[in-house]
């Protein structure tokens, strides 16, 4: 799929969340969940997708990259996102002392930009998201790693995002 501008993939970012609530246990806010990897080379647009997601959920504020804490976490109510960025990770190691383990174990949402750095400490992806720089616009590639990933894109195609 082709993003002309940054707008339009914050509004990628912002139909994946409409997804995941859409896909979420009963529709409830707590039940909201699902591991997103994002690849893409540096000023793909990871971040502005990240942001679009988390407005969506209904978080507030500026959502920057956490390049140098490696995690930021947000919330809005019952809704938890951590949002991962592990390009300066040395060890995928270093995940069990950020307590990467905590945040994918519990009912959140967890968008990893750079997952490749973290070798075999990741949970299978729900969803990857491959972002590519194409003239002034961006190429997105949606791929599902497990069976609900698989539903996160029916939805999304139902509703013609893709």
């Amino acid at each position: 799929m082709f993003l002309p501008d940054a707008s339009d993939t914050e509004a990628l970012g912002a139909q994946l969340a409409a997804a995941l609530l859409d896909d979420a246990d009963g529709g409830t806010p707590s039940a909201v969940h699902g591991t997103i990897h994002l690849q893409g080379q540096l000023g793909a647009g990871k971040t502005t997708l990240v942001r679009g997601l988390a407005h969506a959920l209904g978080i507030e504020g500026p959502i920057k990259s956490p390049t140098y804490t490696l995690v930021e976490p947000y919330s809005h109510g019952a809704i938890k996102l951590y949002h991962f960025d592990l390009y300066r990770l040395a060890d995928g190691e270093e995940l069990e002392y950020l307590g990467a383990r905590d945040a994918f174990a519990e009912a959140a949402v967890c968008v990893i930009e750079w997952p490749e750095r973290a070798g075999d400490w990741l949970p299978e992806p729900d969803l990857q998201v491959q972002l590519r720089i194409a003239g002034t616009g961006r190429d997105a590639h949606l791929r599902p790693g497990t069976a609900r990933g698989e539903a996160l894109l029916a939805i999304l195609e139902g509703r013609r995002v893709l």
